[in-house]
């Protein structure tokens, strides 16, 4: 399962409902992370998955993602079912204006522990 660290801040409105998307920058270290979680290829810069995808490389979606406040394995974490795309995110949840990110699509949080 992918586990991302988060600053307390975000972990917090996640925990409760309130953020409801993360981003990541579009960068080599994540296009493998997300790309092994999430069963897709880049063609052209586009996003492929689902039927399109091949076979062996499709998961379900949403994915279960680990958001975890700190680095340590005792930090508090959530686990978030996810989808993903590009986008711009909202500047009042941490995204600059105007840049495109990895947008995590958090369609449910499903556990939180302490």
């Amino acid at each position: 399962m992918l586990i991302l660290p988060i600053k307390k801040k975000w972990f917090d409105m996640i925990a409760s409902g309130e953020k409801t998307e993360e981003y990541r920058e579009i960068k080599p270290y994540y296009d493998s992370r997300f790309m092994n979680t999430f069963g897709f290829i880049l063609v052209g810069g586009q996003m492929v998955y689902g039927d399109a995808a091949p076979e062996e490389i499709r998961k379900p979606w949403p994915v279960p993602v680990v958001f975890r406040n700190g680095y340590s394995k005792d930090s508090p974490e959530v686990v978030c079912k996810c989808t993903l795309q590009f986008g711009k995110g909202k500047p009042e949840w941490g995204a600059e204006p105007g840049k495109i990110y990895y947008v995590l699509k958090i369609e449910e949080v499903s556990a939180w522990q302490n």
